[in-house]
Order: C-alpha cells, then structure tokens, then sequence
C-alpha cells in the first residue's frame, strides 16, 4: 500500500509540473521560456560554485573544531536545490528556493554536532591540563613594586 503512495506521488509529480508550464506558457508566452533559461542558468552556477567552496567549507569547519557533518549536509542541500533550479518546473523551482531558505542544519544535527563538539573540547582540556609542566605557565596577578 505505501509502496502504490508513493508511486502515485512520483507519478503525479512530472504532470503536475507539466500541467503548471503549459498554465503560465498559455498566459505569458515567451516569458516562461525566459524564466525557464533563466532559472537554469542560475542553478548551474550554483552548482559550480558549492563544488569550489565545498571544500573551503569543510577546512574551515574543522579548524574551528566542529564535526564536518555540518559543512556536507549544507554542500549536499545546496547541490540539491541547484539540481531542482535545471530541471525545468516551477514547483521544482519552489521546492529548490525552500531547500536554499533552510538554515544550515536541522535542530537534530546541531544537538549531535555540539555534544560531539563539547565532548571533544573536554577531552582535549583534560589532555592539556595532565600534559602541562608543573610550575610553567602559572600567573599570579597582582603589582610589583621594588624596594632598595
């Protein structure tokens, strides 16, 4: 039964989109083929530029100490939102600036990325505090004054 759904979901998807092209083509002519150019012009350029900056993304992430899970599902979400903006549609077109409006992560994966962050930073804290020479590094404040 779940499986006759979602056939029928795939199925109506493409003639949905048909059915909305030929709708605006009938009220606004040649514009919607100017949109359509458009449009696809502008999500291959998104996908070439998420491939240079992908990895720029992911560099940028570990140095900052975050899991680079962050950084691949917003190249991923970017990708798929630039695939949805060449196929031609509108309601693909919708669904693609959807994807592109979506904050970076979902509240799931911000959750796992800061606990596996936090426990990181706590090991390597601890790491460094039994690694640290006695003696060295100690500041105690206060104001120095000599007397002769």
């Amino acid at each position: 039964m779940r499986f006759l759904f979602l056939l029928l979901i795939l199925l109506a998807f493409p003639i949905a989109e048909v059915w909305v092209l030929v709708e605006l083509a009938a009220r606004y002519g040649w514009l919607v083929l100017a949109y359509l150019i458009l449009v696809g012009m502008l999500g291959w350029r998104l996908i070439q530029d998420e491939k240079l900056m992908m990895m720029g993304r992911m560099v940028q992430t570990l140095q900052a100490g975050g899991t680079p899970l962050r950084a691949i599902f917003g190249s991923a979400k970017n990708m798929l939102a630039g695939m949805l903006l060449i196929m031609p549609g509108v309601i693909s077109d919708a669904i693609a600036v959807v994807l592109l409006l979506l904050p970076g992560g979902s509240k799931l994966h911000e959750a796992a990325n800061d606990d596996i962050v936090s426990r990181e930073t706590s090991s390597q804290s601890q790491r460094q505090e039994t690694h640290r020479p006695p003696g060295r590094g100690d500041v105690i404040e206060g104001e120095y004054r000599r007397e002769d």
